[in-house]
């Protein structure tokens, strides 16, 4: 059995604009709150995320996006009631990362991780526990297949990073327990590192 390819093109190969500010929730309490509220209004919160991979030097590499220096997640965010997944992720990237009145053409692959948010607490859990009938939230990974080349726009008030797949290696501490999970979840795939 062979192992399905993700191809990732050299960062050089992409190019990063800015563009204005987005409104980022950066306390954790501030998060919880405005979670509980939308719990009440609303149900269990889903949203939906990229891993865009690229790679430097033939080293798979994962784009992040850096809050006040401290803080990194992936892009994407939640999605609408009805909403699908792949719109949801399609509108959530392309409201981090796309130029202003520009629709690119994002292609959602397949889904690598799925976490679960079992009560108004920071932890996640790559499953939801069998004793919670009302988890809070559930969030999904989509692998995200990037073309040759791609114009990103940042938010000013963001930083796009490209990390290092070995970085966020059991790297809890730094990157939390979903991101620092990406290089596991991976691990089934065969990196194709294409040249331009």
């Amino acid at each position: 059995m062979t192992s399905p390819v993700i191809n990732a093109y050299q960062l050089s190969n992409y190019t990063f604009g800015t563009k204005e500010y987005k409104m980022e929730i950066t306390s954790v309490d501030d998060r919880l709150a405005r979670m509980k509220t939308n719990y009440m209004k609303e149900g269990m919160k889903t949203s939906v995320e990229g891993i865009l991979l690229v790679h430097e030097h033939n080293h798979p590499h994962i784009l992040l996006l850096q809050i006040c220096d401290t803080f990194c997640k992936l892009p994407g965010g939640r999605i609408k009631p009805g909403e699908s997944e792949t719109a949801g992720l399609k509108r959530k990237l392309s409201r981090k990362l796309g130029a202003t009145g520009v629709q690119p053409d994002w292609q959602i692959g397949e889904c690598v991780g799925t976490w679960w948010r079992p009560n108004f607490e920071t932890l996640m859990y790559p499953y939801c526990p069998p004793h919670i009938t009302k988890p809070k939230k559930c969030k999904k990974l989509f692998l995200v297949h990037l073309s040759e080349r791609q114009y990103f726009a940042v938010p000013k008030n963001l930083k796009l990073m490209a990390v290092p797949l070995l970085e966020l290696y059991d790297n809890v501490q730094w990157y939390g327990p979903v991101i620092s999970a990406i290089p596991q979840q991976l691990s089934r795939f065969q990196f194709n590192m294409l040249e331009e």
